[in-house]
């Protein structure tokens, strides 16, 4: 039995924070995004771990799609797991524009799709 599978979905991190660490990772693959943008998903990243708590992440799917992950630590009583979706859904309609250039950039750089694909 093989240990790797191929076939399975892939995921992709553009980048995430965490409450616990205090720390913001930019996945180094996108570096080569303009600074604005970078210190756009900075700010969204940790402003929202510093209101919520736990992890947050930012996650392109196999097909280009970018989603937003959430997580906490099974002990952690201070996160606020209503507070997260509610935080959720008004980071998507306020983000939609960037997310939507997110993904034209990752399908075109990452997924080789041609303009007439999209």
């Amino acid at each position: 039995m093989d240990i790797f599978d191929f076939d399975a979905p892939q995921e992709m991190v553009l980048c995430g924070a965490s409450a616990y660490n205090k720390k913001f990772y930019l996945n180094p693959d996108f570096n080569g995004l303009p600074e604005t943008i970078k210190q756009e998903l900075k700010l969204l990243c940790v402003l929202f771990t510093e209101d919520i708590g736990g992890v947050f992440e930012l996650i392109f799917d196999e097909d280009g799609s970018l989603f937003i992950r959430t997580d906490c630590e099974e002990e952690d009583i201070l996160y606020d797991e209503i507070g997260s979706g509610l935080m959720v859904k008004e980071v998507q309609r306020s983000k939609r524009d960037l997310f939507h250039s997110l993904e034209l950039y990752y399908r075109v750089l990452y997924l080789g799709q041609t303009p007439e694909e999209l």
